[in-house]
This record gives structure tokens, sequence and C-alpha cells, in this order.
């Protein structure tokens, strides 16, 4: 398991999108959303963006800016199943089966860890946010190593059904979630989320449930919930 002990660098990176691999044998994507005003002596919350099937790195952290030009420093990572082309002609991809998951934990780790190289950011405010599939596999990230991760962003996703991590306790209590969910999602029933919602209630974790005029597409409103609510759970 990769560590994330990392010496920061005072470098003043303009605001906009960056794209970097990680430092392994098999070089992974690291697609990077630099916030305005960077101030190198600032300790940002890092937001963890991982798409849903079909999507892809570069798409899914075009939601960043949306969500704050400025609070954050936020990544997008990509699933290691290629799908090919999807409906815009951009290749999609899929975070794939239980044989991935190890190799996709050490990539999750690695991404942060290089960032964290790069920028100024707290180690007790790295988030993981996941629209539909990317929402399960932020679930399972999070509840594998919860001393690693302070939230989790469920944006019309579940946690997992199959092959469920366990519930670490006392650490997991440590989460925090949100969860952030359209009512009319045929994909991702409202019954599901309620369940989530109720289990991770009853472990002792702090759990806030929002719900959408939408169906399985993102509402407007989620990025406007999911940046207040970050803002304070840290303040608080």
């Amino acid at each position: 398991m990769a560590s994330l002990d990392i010496v920061w660098q005072t470098f003043r990176p303009e605001e906009g999108f960056y794209t970097t691999e990680t430092r392994t044998p098999s070089p992974l994507p690291i697609r990077t959303f630099a916030p305005v005003g960077y101030e190198p002596r600032y300790p940002y919350p890092l937001i963890v963006f991982l798409h849903g099937q079909g999507g892809n790195d570069e798409q899914i952290l075009r939601l960043a800016p949306r969500v704050s030009r400025r609070n954050y420093v936020s990544i997008g990572l990509r699933g290691p199943v290629c799908l090919g082309p999807n409906k815009k002609g951009a290749l999609g991809f899929s975070w794939g089966d239980s044989s991935h998951y190890d190799m996709i934990e050490d990539y999750l780790l690695e991404a942060i860890r290089q960032t964290r190289s790069h920028y100024h950011i707290h180690s007790e405010r790295i988030y993981l946010a996941g629209f539909a599939e990317g929402a399960i596999l932020a679930y399972r990230m999070a509840l594998s190593f919860p001393e690693k991760i302070s939230g989790v962003i469920a944006l019309n996703g579940c946690m997992p059904r199959e092959d469920r991590p366990l519930l670490r306790f006392p650490e997991v209590r440590s989460l925090n979630v949100f969860i952030g969910h359209g009512i009319a999602n045929s994909v991702v029933p409202m019954d599901m989320v309620h369940e989530d919602h109720r289990l991770l209630y009853s472990t002792g974790m702090n759990v806030s449930m929002q719900t959408y005029n939408t169906n399985h597409k993102l509402h407007r409103d989620m990025l406007r919930d999911m940046n207040r609510w970050i803002i304070n759970n840290f303040a608080g």
C-alpha cells in the first residue's frame, strides 16, 4: 500500500487543468484542477473525483470548477477497463470488478501522494467524490482504509452490494458521508439509498442526505450542496 507521507512544494500554479501520470512501472493518468489564486501556505481540501460507467477522468473533473473555483485542489482518476467510444466519441471506462480492487487502491493512494507532493493538501480533508459507479468505488475505498480518507460524496450512487467491505470499528466512525440522489433515479432506486443511509447512520458516521428533482443525471444543486457540506464539515 502506498504511503501518503509527503513534503509539498511551494509553487503557485495557474488556475486550470493539468495532466500527469503516476510514477509507477505502469503509469496511470492523474487529471488535476488547480484552484484560482492558489496559496501554497494554505492546506487545501482535496477532492478525488471518480467517474461513472462509460465516463473518464477528463469528463468527471469538469465538475471541479462547478463545485468551486477557489476552495479545493481536485483530481480525476480513470477506471482500468476501457469500454470503447461513448456517445460523444470519447473513450469511456469502467472500474471493473473485484480483480481490479488491489490495483485501484494502489492507483488511488499513489495519486493522492503525488498530488500532496505538489500541492499543500490538508491530511484530514481528503474526500472521495463518486458519480454512479464511481460512488460505489468511493464507498469501497473509504471503508477499506478510513484512516486515510475524511469523507465520501456519493452522487446518484450507492454502497457496494457485492463483495461489500467490512465496516472497521471504530475507524469508520471518523468518516463523513454526503449523499445526493435524484428522486426519479431508476438506475439506483431511492430504496437502496435509504438503506445505505440507515446503515451508515447506525455505525455512528456523520451522514447527510439530500434528494433532488432529477433522475440519474446530476442536478446543479448537488454541486452547490456538496461545496457547502465540505465547508461545514471541516469548519465544524
